[in-house]
C-alpha cells in the first residue's frame, strides 16, 4: 500500500502534463471528484493542484516540451536528488531535467530509464508530497510497462533501491513484478512492472511508460464517467483475482491511467 510517510523510493507526487489545462481539470473533476485549484488567474493559466476532500492529490500543468505526449509523471521520494541523478547516469539512464530547487518546497529532477520510461525524483523540503493516498479518488499504485523487465529491475534497484517479488499472471500470461521500497515489509509494496512487447506499447511509440492507478469506489461507474466525458477505455472493466475490478483508461488527450476498485480483504 502507498502511505504518506514517503519512505525513500516510494511514490510521493504525480502531475499531469496536458495541452489543455481547463479541459483536464474538468475531466478529472468529473471522473474522480477532484477540485482544481489554479496557480494563476485568467484563461491562460499554466496549471495548479487537484484536491480531494480538501487534500492535495496531484498536480496539473500545461505540456510545453516539444514532441512530448500528454502523460502522468510519477515522482519518487529521495533523500538527495543530486546523488540520485548521479546514480541514474551511472546506471545508463538519461537526465531530462537536472536537479533544481522549487523554492522552499523541495528539489526535483526528471529522468528517462535506459529503455525509455520517464520518471522523476522529489527531495522534500517543506512539501513531502501528496496529502491523500490509497483512498477513493487518490493514488493507490504505480505501474511500469516495459520491454525488458530484468533490465528495468536492475536499473531501478540501483537507482532507488527497490526490492522485488514475483507474481504469476492469470492464465499463464507471464510474471508481474511487485515493487517495495528498500528495507520495508511486503505490505508496503507500492507498484509493479510488467514486460510487454514493443508493439503493445503504441501509446508511447513502443517505449516503456509509467502510469498511475487511482482507487475508486465503483470501477464501472467511474468508467462510465470516463467515456461520457471524452475519455476512452483500453481494457476493462475486468476482475483481477486478489486485486479488484480495474480498467485501463485514456483521458481526452490520451494520457493513460488505471481505475481500480480494490478487492475486499
Amino acid at each position: 500500500m502507498i502511505t504518506t510517510d514517503f519512505a525513500p523510493g516510494s511514490p510521493c507526487w504525480l502531475d499531469l502534463g496536458t495541452p489543455d489545462v481547463r479541459a483536464a481539470a474538468a475531466f478529472y473533476g468529473t471522473v474522480l471528484g477532484w477540485e482544481y485549484e489554479s496557480m494563476g488567474e485568467g484563461e491562460d493559466t499554466e496549471g495548479g493542484m487537484f484536491r480531494k476532500d480538501g487534500k492535495v492529490v496531484a498536480g496539473l500543468g500545461r505540456l510545453t516540451e516539444e514532441g512530448a505526449r500528454p502523460a502522468w509523471m510519477i515522482y519518487y521520494s529521495v533523500t538527495d536528488a543530486d546523488a540520485t541523478t548521479r546514480a541514474v547516469e551511472h546506471a545508463g539512464g538519461t537526465v531530462r531535467v537536472a536537479p533544481r530547487d522549487l523554492g522552499e518546497w523541495g528539489r526535483m529532477a526528471q529522468y528517462t530509464d535506459p529503455l525509455g520510461g520517464e520518471f522523476a525524483a522529489w527531495q522534500p523540503g517543506r512539501n513531502a508530497g501528496v496529502e491523500l493516498v490509497d483512498e477513493p479518488g487518490s493514488l493507490s499504485w504505480t505501474e511500469l510497462y516495459t520491454t525488458d523487465a530484468a533490465a528495468a529491475k536492475e536499473f531501478y534497484g540501483d537507482v532507488l533501491g527497490w526490492q522485488y517479488g514475483e507474481m504469476a499472471m492469470p492464465g499463464g500470461e507471464g510474471t508481474y513484478t511487485l515493487i517495495t521500497p528498500a528495507g520495508l515489509p511486503e505490505e508496503r509494496m507500492h507498484g509493479g512492472l510488467m514486460e510487454l512487447p514493443a508493439e503493445h506499447l503504441a501509446l508511447a511509440g513502443g517505449r516503456p511508460y509509467w502510469h498511475p492507478v487511482f482507487a475508486v469506489a465503483d470501477c464501472d461507474a467511474a468508467v462510465a464517467r470516463v467515456t461520457g466525458n471524452g475519455g476512452s477505455v483500453q481494457m476493462g472493466p475486468v476482475d483481477a483475482e486478489g486485486v479488484g475490478r480495474l480498467a485501463v483508461c485514456l483521458d481526452p488527450s490520451n494520457a493513460d491511467f488505471v481505475l481500480l476498485t480494490p478487492a475486499r480483504g
